[in-house]
């Protein structure tokens, strides 16, 4: 196992309780001293530091192109690949079990270890402190996010269709359903001419909307139109 001070340097935070970071590392295989709690207090840091962080990158980015870019990068294995940046496996407290079994590689352990850290350093340092090792951690990784989710996907869709002098993409709502208060709509995204028809799931018309827009400009996309 390495030292605490190496992975220490690679999240650029001393941790003035080194209980905490013990703890922090510490599966839940381990002992009923482990690091859910503070697992669940980094996840929410993390979306939190990670949504702000777009919204002052990208001004012109929608709300649901917001929640697209967030979400791809606060999904497990994009954590789970952070982690392994960080050699975070090598430092992880497991039990028996989990480590004959290979633990210490496992997507959903490192992905959830990492969120803990976070939380940690949230404890011990307070919210500036978790700010600063999120953006060290992630840097890299929100300069490389999908810039095409910070635009408008009906936009990109019909300037593309535009360009081919071809009618606009037609959307139509096949289905509504579930309660008032938390509905379902499925709209369909259909391209006359380019043989592009795509359905897309939202709580609202225009949402919907969008994610058959996207996925449309993704088949156009795979069949190199």
């Amino acid at each position: 196992m390495d030292s605490p001070e190496l992975l220490e340097r690679r999240l650029g935070h001393r941790f003035a309780d080194q209980n905490l970071l013990s703890l922090a590392l510490t599966h839940r295989s381990a002992g009923d001293a482990n690091n859910e709690r503070l697992e669940y207090l980094g996840d929410a840091a993390l979306g939190f530091v990670i949504a702000e962080w777009l919204w002052q990158t990208f001004p012109d980015a929608n709300e649901h192109s917001l929640t697209l870019m967030r979400a791809s990068l606060v999904k497990k294995p994009s954590l789970a690949n952070i982690a392994r940046e960080i050699e975070l496996g090598e430092h992880l407290r497991l039990g028996v079990g989990e480590r004959k079994s290979g633990g210490h590689h496992r997507e959903s352990i490192l992905a959830d270890t990492l969120e803990a850290l976070i939380g940690a350093v949230l404890v011990d340092a307070g919210y500036d402190a978790a700010r600063g090792v999120i953006r060290t951690l992630f840097e890299r990784h929100v300069e490389k996010v999908d810039a095409r989710m910070a635009r408008d996907a009906k936009t990109q869709l019909q300037e593309r269709v535009q360009g081919r002098r071809l009618p606009p993409p037609e959307y139509r709502v096949l289905s509504r359903s579930g309660d008032e208060h938390l509905p379902e709509f499925v709209v369909e995204c259909r391209i006359a001419g380019l043989g592009v028809l795509t359905l897309g799931r939202g709580g609202n018309r225009r949402e919907a909307e969008q994610v058959a827009a996207r996925a449309a400009l993704d088949q156009l996309e795979r069949s190199n139109d």
